[in-house]
């Protein structure tokens, strides 16, 4: 699932592939972008922000692009075969002499000035691998919304850049808070942790191949996918619910014995579905 950890390692293979050649190819298939060419303009960098990628190419333009869920970008040597997905699912293509770099499923692709990029990405909080990081900041962002559960202000990118599903569900339990806790009822010392933990987690994985958090050979992950696994703390069942505002809820994951605050209740209905341990 990408993240903030694995949109750099992105960035990093396209930049070592595509930086400082003239692109020999130039597809952009999404329809307001169908005619563009960028044949002939040197690629300048490509660069990660937040979840975000620009890749900057020479006359002031920049692509930018979003992998979402489930999209990619594969580099293939010239003359390889491309196995990134089926050709419809391709949004891009862009070729040098040596290499090209195709883009899979990308939910958002779009060709803008390279002065404009604010309008694609100023919306984001700090960035957690980036050089804009502030720690004050984005606690004070998170703060900005108290009654709001903990797991859903760490996914919006608005207060802080580039942590997921998994981030949100792996930091939670290592600060022994449910995603359900509202930001408010934080206490001040585990408020204190939250960004310097999170910048850890991330800066620990971003050269990494397989993500991991627990600092073991294995399970590389705390709680995220491994239910109904014991919690490697405790040996109490790992659980999992969906956690979102109704049109984006992403699977959940914690221990209901590591983990304080309220969280859902198996069978309850809907306006009964949270039990909480203080914190």
């Amino acid at each position: 699932m990408p993240e903030g950890d694995t949109i750099r390692q992105a960035a990093r293979r396209l930049h070592d592939a595509l930086a400082g050649k003239a692109l020999t190819r130039s597809d952009l298939r999404v329809p307001r972008y169908a005619t563009a060419d960028l044949t002939g303009r040197t690629v300048l960098d490509v660069t990660a922000r937040g979840k975000h990628l620009l890749t900057r190419v020479e006359g002031g333009l920049t692509l930018h692009s979003h992998l979402g869920m489930d999209g990619a970008w594969k580099i293939y040597a010239n003359g390889r075969r491309w196995t990134g997905g089926p050709a419809h699912q391709i949004r891009a293509i862009l070729g040098v002499h040596d290499r090209t770099a195709v883009g899979y499923r990308l939910p958002v692709l779009e060709l803008l000035r390279t002065a404009d990029e604010q309008q694609a990405v100023g919306h984001l909080g700090p960035d957690l691998l980036g050089p804009d990081w502030d720690a004050e900041r984005a606690l004070a962002n998170l703060a900005g919304a108290p009654d709001r559960p903990l797991g859903e202000a760490l996914l919006d990118q608005r207060n802080l850049a580039g942590i997921g599903n998994v981030y949100k569900s792996e930091l939670c339990f290592l600060l022994g808070v449910t995603p359900w806790l509202p930001v408010g009822a934080l206490p001040a010392d585990r408020a204190a942790k939250l960004p310097v933990l999170a910048k850890k987690l991330l800066e620990a994985n971003r050269d990494r191949p397989v993500r991991n958090t627990t600092g073991r050979r294995g399970p590389d992950l705390f709680v995220y996918g491994r239910t109904p696994r014991p919690c490697l703390r405790c040996g109490t069942r790992i659980r999992v619910a969906d956690q979102g505002d109704g049109s984006r809820e992403r699977p959940t994951y914690w221990c209901p014995s590591c983990q304080t605050g309220p969280a859902p209740t198996p069978g309850s209905p809907p306006a009964d579905r949270f039990r909480s341990r203080t914190p």
